[in-house]
């Protein structure tokens, strides 16, 4: 399982925490320096309906900067997959990948990561242990 963070994000900080209480095993990589590969950019996409704009960071200051929100809508799906290889500031995080068990999660929401990675899945009161 690996998953893609930036040291500096409140919410990859919070999900690296949550899968080390939940005594997860995981390779922690800097989305920054070593970004996902196309190959692991196509699966997400997948995840998310197709949806290029669903896999970028869309609050980041490089998205606003390169004018992905008018340009994105006109990309080709591979164009895209290719500039988020190349630029990890521009990929959502924590980006979550584990090819071997087929779970792909984009964002952090404890529920939703529970049900996925938890046996027997997330219950409510088990958010204080974990």
């Amino acid at each position: 399982m690996k998953i893609y963070t930036y040291r500096n994000c409140g919410t990859c900080q919070k999900a690296t925490k949550w899968l080390r209480a939940a005594g997860i095993d995981f390779e922690e990589i800097p989305i920054r320096d070593a970004p996902p590969a196309v190959t692991e950019l196509q699966a997400m996409l997948e995840t998310v309906g197709g949806d290029l704009r669903a896999l970028c960071n869309t609050s980041g200051q490089d998205y606003r900067a390169l004018g992905l929100k008018d340009k994105l809508p006109r990309m080709a799906p591979a164009a895209g997959l290719e500039l988020l290889s190349s630029q990890g500031n521009l990929v959502k995080r924590p980006f979550l990948i584990d090819e071997r068990r087929g779970i792909r999660l984009l964002g952090f929401r404890e529920e939703i990561w529970g049900e996925k990675l938890l046996p027997g899945g997330w219950q409510p009161d088990a958010k204080s242990s974990v």
